[in-house]
């Protein structure tokens, strides 16, 4: 038997990284852990106050996340992270080879919309157009999926399954 993925969900603010990621787990039968929970208070505090994260900012986020999946391989796991840029999810492959992403992808009009009836997070809608400006998608060299965020959520993890089911199994 093979040993399970290690998952990065990733994509911009309001695709549902905190919604898929947990049923994702769940199907996987692998514990999730919730990117914004390594952020740093004052990360938290920055995009509070709507201003966009800066690189600087994000790497001792990224080591953090990178260590739990480093500490998941060989055993998986599901973990959510933006993951926007290229160069971010090269440093959580440096932590954590194996991982693959489920990059959540959608139409801005949609997502916009999604964003506006959430309660209680810090991320604003106005910060939407800077998570669209910074996103790099998956390229061909990267293991990972796209998974449209239409539907229900329960449609897109089934969606997200099938399409891991696709790649290859993971080194140990």
């Amino acid at each position: 038997m093979s040993a399970p993925h290690v998952v990065v969900v990733m994509g911009v603010a309001g695709t549902g990284k905190t919604t898929i990621g947990p049923l994702l787990a769940a199907r996987l039968g692998v514990p999730y852990a919730e990117g914004d929970d390594f952020h740093p208070p004052a990360n938290i505090a920055k995009m509070s106050a709507g201003v966009p994260l800066d690189d600087d900012d994000r790497w001792p986020w990224l080591d953090a996340i990178g260590t739990w999946a480093h500490g998941r391989a060989g055993l998986g796991g599901v973990v959510s992270s933006s993951a926007l840029k290229r160069s971010y999810r090269d440093r959580l492959r440096a932590a954590a080879p194996g991982v693959v992403f489920v990059h959540l992808t959608g139409d801005r009009a949609l997502i916009e919309d999604r964003m506006s009836h959430r309660q209680g997070h810090f991320m604003p809608t106005a910060l939407l157009d800077s998570q669209f400006a910074t996103l790099q998608p998956l390229q061909a060299d990267e293991a990972g999926v796209a998974v449209d965020v239409i539907g229900s959520p329960e449609e897109i993890t089934e969606r997200a399954v099938r399409a891991l089911s696709t790649l290859p199994e993971p080194t140990p």
